[in-house]
């Protein structure tokens, strides 16, 4: 194996899902190399004792919460990317991932062009999510966007395009502002709702009914 090798590990009970991603990379072996485990605690082992590069995890295993196991994961190797990968929609799962230290969420009807975008996205330091995912963390909730008045109608906007995992440079161009601007924006928001991230940030959101 070449050590430049980008290493993927799948923590799934389901072996047909493990077997699907695999078909999936197939393509990309020059780059990535995966190892799979249908049990939590067998890759927390595993992790111990290897690098990993980037987790696949799925939320609900028959020996592990995925939300605890991921703050597990961060704790033993902070360096590991974790995306979440379930079939729960609920926009509080994924934004409970975030907040225990994920980099994203994919749903497991994710097509091989989404995955390969989203390891990509993942490895360069953005938070990522599959179309699926992204669009229901971009729905508006029912209680609508005006419930905090210290929160502007822009900043509003950019808290919208974060839960949709768009970088500062992608919001520029759709609010066709400047990226230091957005930048500007994002800083303020973390200051008013006292939080150090992204995926703080988008948590408050949420429990201030702004998203």
């Amino acid at each position: 194996m070449q050590q430049d090798k980008i290493i993927l590990a799948i923590v799934d009970d389901h072996p047909m899902v493990i077997e699907g991603l695999k078909s999936l990379l197939k393509s990309e072996t020059a780059i990535y190399t995966s190892v799979s485990f249908t049990k939590g605690r067998e890759f927390i082992s595993f992790l111990s004792q290897n690098e990993v590069n980037l987790v696949f995890l799925d939320i609900s295993l028959p020996d592990a919460n995925g939300i605890e196991l991921c703050k597990e994961i961060k704790k033993i190797s902070p360096k590991t990317i974790v995306l979440g990968l379930s079939n729960q929609t609920e926009r509080s799962m994924m934004l409970q991932m975030l907040q225990s230290g994920a980099s994203g969420y994919l749903l497991k009807n994710v097509s091989p062009d989404e995955l390969l975008t989203c390891i990509q996205e993942a490895l360069h330091g953005l938070i990522t999510f599959s179309r699926e995912a992204k669009e229901i963390m971009g729905r508006p909730s029912k209680a609508g966007l005006n419930e905090v008045a210290s929160v502007t109608k822009r900043e509003k906007q950019i808290l919208q395009l974060l839960a949709q995992g768009k970088t500062t440079a992608a919001i520029a161009t759709e609010l066709f502002l400047s990226p230091l601007t957005v930048d500007t924006h994002r800083k303020n928001l973390l200051q008013k709702f006292e939080v150090k991230n992204t995926a703080e940030l988008l948590m408050a959101a949420v429990h201030q009914k702004l998203l």
